[in-house]
């Protein structure tokens, strides 16, 4: 039976886009190695993601260590609760996931089930790797984090990040300082995460080393509208909400503004950045009946996010995967942040207009504090400041005890003070990237093969943008000077920023199946013709029309043609 899967796995390997790691040792599951086409493909996919997040949306992008303290986990929850169920079948000792077992055999909600159900689950389903059916088994947590030692001896316990969030969480107040302490403002990063998948069975799909983009949009928690919420008003995107989920429906396609005032989207800033991972996808050249949003259902939202949905991405392989992340996380981590370090996360946001209070003001009597609670008594007196009188005595704590303090050993007035602003602590918008899935999502839709001349032609129909070659310069001939021309062509396109390509091997109809198969989008043929007008030929890859254009044009042409300012048609 024909599958596009190994297929394209076959051409990312025979023309070097990805490869197995360490292949001559015999490769690990969960690692590959992006070949010369496919780290030039992934580069372009980073670079469109960029001219989103940062030429767009102005968000400034900071590179943060892959490797932190433990501290830093502790503080996110990651070192408590970033485990995935795990199963060691009793048969073949493979140790497996849990979830992804009873979820291949048509059990709903099996990433959201408790260890003992899902063991119950398992009893009488066949193990994947020895195929025996598993009986009794124990469902246990196993934490996904890559554990090290920072230095010499295990004095300092670290871990590589399982996500590259953490990092700009704790930059937070050198970047509100950046910001000149200003809501709402943002900071992206684009690195490598780890995590330590028990049994990454899935190609890119599941890897233990992966590429993540993600941006971190921290927000006043009471104002959610996003002041450039009119780009994307009347954008529509197909939406799978919780609705059409417990109800067996489709998807529905909505405006964002729509699904803002129904309250299908919880705000502003979430259905803005849905709206933009669309756009982006597409442009990746996700194809639309590819593509839906799906909500997060109540059983499997994490407890702190307010909304969360999931951009997924249908493969022919593997159904619908989730490629991106889009959710409304509260103020959840720099709370949990602020609470390990003991340091504070936030912003001071003045009024428009100042605001007045009554306040009650405590004044210790430090002549009748001092005799009774001696080297304490200035601590008490400070943090009497802030406390709420009881009736006759007052509770206060210093240095994690607790003292009373007779409402006699002080003096309490009302006074009207003037409030400029208020202490918030942000919330934050976060939309979270898989790069490696996209890219396999933009292989696996870019793929096709038709019949030209009584063979199959196979072709990535890769958007030019981020075609790892963007043009081939093939010469008709290697001799009577075409060759030269050539190759000058090329030298003159490459420093003009165009990725360009020499080639001169082999009949040019074996030239342009080679580069359609890789995704060039043009490629250009000098012939006897250019030594007598200057004129070439270009190629458009996907519907294999020619047309003849002087050579001093291409310069502008390439570049209009590449990023879509001009059109191929146009020039017939």
């Amino acid at each position: 039976m024909y599958d596009i899967y190994e297929e394209i796995i076959d051409l990312t390997r025979r023309r070097g886009f990805i490869w197995p790691t360490s292949e001559c040792y015999g490769s690990v599951a969960g690692f590959i190695d992006y070949g010369p086409l496919g780290a030039m493909l992934k580069r372009r996919v980073e670079d469109l993601w960029r001219s989103f997040y940062v030429y767009q949306e102005g968000y400034y992008e900071i590179e943060c260590p892959t490797i932190a303290q433990e501290s830093v986990f502790i503080g996110s929850g990651h070192v408590k609760e970033f485990a995935d169920k795990m199963v060691q079948c009793p048969h073949c000792k493979e140790f497996l996931r849990a979830d992804h077992i009873a979820e291949a055999h048509k059990t709903p909600n099996a990433q959201t089930m408790s260890s003992e159900i899902l063991a119950r689950t398992l009893m009488s389903l066949p193990c994947p790797s020895c195929e025996k059916i598993f009986g009794p088994v124990e469902v246990f947590g196993f934490n996904l984090m890559f554990k090290t030692a920072i230095g010499p001896g295990t004095q300092r316990t670290g871990y590589l990040r399982p996500e590259t969030a953490q990092g700009m969480f704790t930059d937070f107040q050198r970047l509100l300082r950046f910001y000149r302490d200003k809501l709402p403002f943002g900071a992206v990063q684009i690195g490598k995460a780890y995590r330590n998948e028990i049994s990454p069975r899935q190609g890119m799909i599941r890897l233990r080393e992966f590429n993540q983009a993600e941006a971190e949009i921290f927000v006043h928690p009471m104002q959610k509208n996003h002041p450039e919420f009119s780009r994307y008003r009347d954008y529509i995107v197909p939406l799978y909400s919780m609705n059409e989920q417990n109800n067996g429906l489709s998807p529905k396609k909505h405006t964002m503004d729509a699904a803002v005032k129904t309250n299908i989207i919880a705000n502003e800033y979430v259905a803005y950045y849905i709206a933009l991972t669309h756009e982006l996808l597409t442009k990746l050249g996700i194809k639309e009946e590819r593509m839906r949003f799906r909500q997060h259902l109540r059983d499997e939202m994490a407890h702190y996010a307010s909304d969360c949905w999931d951009a997924e991405i249908y493969s022919d392989r593997f159904g619908w995967v989730e490629t991106v992340g889009i959710a409304d996380r509260t103020d959840y981590d720099l709370n949990a942040h602020a609470k390990e370090s003991g340091k504070e996360f936030k912003v001071f946001v003045p009024f428009d207009v100042p605001k007045t209070k009554k306040q009650l003001k405590i004044s210790a009597d430090m002549g009748k504090l001092g005799p009774l609670f001696k080297v304490k008594a200035k601590l008490i007196a400070d943090a009497l400041k802030d406390a709420i009188p009881g009736e006759t005595s007052t509770r206060v704590i210093v240095e994690g005890e607790e003292y009373e303090v007779p409402n006699s050993l002080f003096s309490m007035k009302e006074e009207i003070i003037e409030l400029r602003g208020e202490e918030v602590v942000p919330h934050v918008i976060e939309p979270s990237y898989g790069i490696d899935r996209m890219i396999y999502a933009v292989l696996e839709c870019s793929y096709y093969e038709d019949e030209v001349e009584g063979e199959t032609r196979k072709v990535l129909r890769l958007p030019a943008r981020i075609a790892p070659v963007q043009v081939a310069v093939l010469p008709l001939m290697n001799k009577e000077g075409l060759d030269s021309l050539a190759s000058e062509l090329n030298s003159r396109l490459r420093s003009n920023a165009i990725f360009s390509v020499y080639d001169d091997s082999g009949a040019i109809g074996r030239r342009y199946r080679r580069h359609d198969e890789i995704g060039t989008p043009f490629a250009v043929t000098l012939d006897f013709d250019t030594i007598k007008d200057k004129t070439v030929t270009i190629r458009e890859r996907d519907s294999m029309k020619q047309v003849r254009v002087n050579i001093d044009e291409l310069e502008t042409l390439i570049p209009g043609l590449i990023h879509d300012k001009i059109q191929f048609e146009s020039l017939l």
